[in-house]
């Protein structure tokens, strides 16, 4: 796996085989990314990367010019990967929070420009995330929400639904505030 482009374009990030994450296929974040930088000038956003696994969305977001991305996965083993990385990069921008996610989320009070967010795809409860973000408050106006999930998941009923984006077998529901 590698960051695809900016300040830390071509980083190969190194996967232990004992890794469980799924992560984002290259494929599938290099198109994620075309799409969000004709949205957005990068420099100076706030993103939280939820389900963080192997840490690539978020050192792609800092590679890009955010200021701050909050990396959050509760898997030990995961979260000593990204923590290890950010330390072995260099990448400032990228903070490491060990957590369950819908504990974190429950708990935040900070406003975010970008969430991200790749739940395991077995998780019965996928729709509740984007609910709950919206619920919490947690999207800065003008704010986007990106959501990876399985085909069969449906959030479009969801408010600030806007579109779907589908890459090879990886799918995004993208809101906007």
């Amino acid at each position: 796996m590698r960051i695809i482009r900016g300040k830390y374009k071509t980083r190969v990030i190194h996967i232990a085989k004992n890794f469980r994450a799924r992560p984002t296929t290259d494929f599938a974040k290099e198109n994620l990314f075309n799409v969000l930088e004709n949205w957005y000038n990068f420099e100076g956003l706030k993103v939280l990367d939820l389900f963080a696994g192997t840490g690539g969305i978020g050192f792609e977001f800092a590679s890009r010019g955010c200021s701050e991305v909050y990396s959050v996965e509760k898997n030990i083993v995961h979260f000593k990967h990204i923590s290890d990385l950010v330390k072995k990069l260099n990448i400032e921008e990228v903070t490491p929070v060990k957590s369950d996610v819908f504990a974190f989320l429950n708990a935040c009070h900070t406003k975010f420009d970008i969430i991200f967010a790749d739940p395991p795809y077995d998780l019965p409860t996928i729709p509740d995330i984007p609910q709950l973000i919206i619920d919490r408050d947690l999207l800065a106006d003008k704010g986007t929400m990106i959501i990876e999930h399985p085909a069969h998941v449906d959030l479009t009923k969801i408010k600030y639904f806007s579109e779907k984006r589908v890459y090879g077998s990886v799918n995004f529901s993208i809101f906007e505030n």
